[in-house]
């Protein structure tokens, strides 16, 4: 007899349903889908899916018992959550380091700006080592700049705003903001999937194989009792995974992002200072 057809009917309808509401979850965190979470703090539909699911795993009455089913599919959704965590995390990472690059392009654009307006000597020169930071039309708008005579000009003007409008778009960086919201909304979504279900999951015994417990049947006890001992350490080394590599460490992380984000930019040569603190 399977374990499916050892609980009561009401459960076999409710183990039917938890795996439709983790097919859903799965579907609504998968990153390639169209319909994505955009809203977690008031997605209440998204949470009560999850809430669903670990109410199922909590309160299932015989956890020696537990679906198979239902097991693998819950622990199959917390590991993807998780590496979808650790893929938004990377990303985060990569949209810091383009941020702090903005910032300081956006430094030495003010910079240059000064340089032409007040023509410092070999302003010429020292224009053309910064093509390779900024496009061509920057570099004729501020060579622009430097070889007019009156500021009062509408050339001089013209240029002067468009490179003002470059170094507040290169500080502000807004599609990196907004990139890191959606990101940041998307994690908080996958890290309270691991964090809930994990944690239900963590006290129920971990599926013996099919092949395996036919063995356990027809076996003697040294047998069953060497299978036990194999099925006890399943079950911790699935939580000691999440919970010291990866879901809490990437929180903490997470938090840690957020906080440097709030931070205003520091000036060249004390973010180097700071840099190697953090280092140290």
């Amino acid at each position: 007899m399977s374990k499916s057809s050892m609980v009561n009917e009401k459960m076999v309808i409710t183990e039917e349903k938890v795996l439709a509401n983790i097919e859903k979850l799965q579907k609504l965190i998968n990153p390639n889908s169209k319909k994505q979470i955009i809203q977690f703090e008031e997605d209440t539909a998204f949470k009560d899916l999850v809430q669903s699911i670990k109410s199922y795993l909590v309160e299932y009455p015989n956890k020696n018992n537990f679906p198979s089913s239902v097991y693998n599919a819950a622990f199959g959704l917390v590991e993807y959550a998780t590496k979808q965590f650790e893929d938004a995390t990377k990303q985060i990472e990569e949209l810091i380091i383009k941020r702090e690059k903005n910032i300081a392009l956006a430094t030495k654009l003010k910079k240059a700006l000064e340089m032409v307006q007040k023509k410092e000597d070999n302003w010429k020169d020292k224009l053309q080592n910064l093509s390779e930071d900024y496009s061509q039309d920057i570099i004729d708008n501020l060579g622009l700049i430097g070889r007019t005579k009156s500021k009062k000009s509408d050339n001089y003007q013209d240029s002067t705003k468009l490179i003002e409008a470059k170094i507040s778009n290169l500080e502000a960086s807004m599609f990196i903001e907004i990139d890191m919201e959606r990101i940041e909304d998307r994690s908080k979504a996958l890290s309270y999937i691991g964090i809930e279900i994990a944690e239900a999951l963590k006290d129920i015994p971990a599926p013996v194989p099919e092949n395996i417990e036919i063995e356990q049947q027809n076996d003697d006890s040294d047998n069953d009792q060497y299978l036990n001992e194999t099925r006890i350490e399943v079950k911790p080394s699935l939580w000691q995974k999440l919970k010291n590599t990866k879901l809490i460490r990437a929180i903490r992380y997470m938090m840690k992002i957020r906080i440097v984000l709030e931070l205003p930019a520091l000036p060249e040569g004390i973010e180097e200072k700071e840099n190697k603190k953090e280092e140290k």
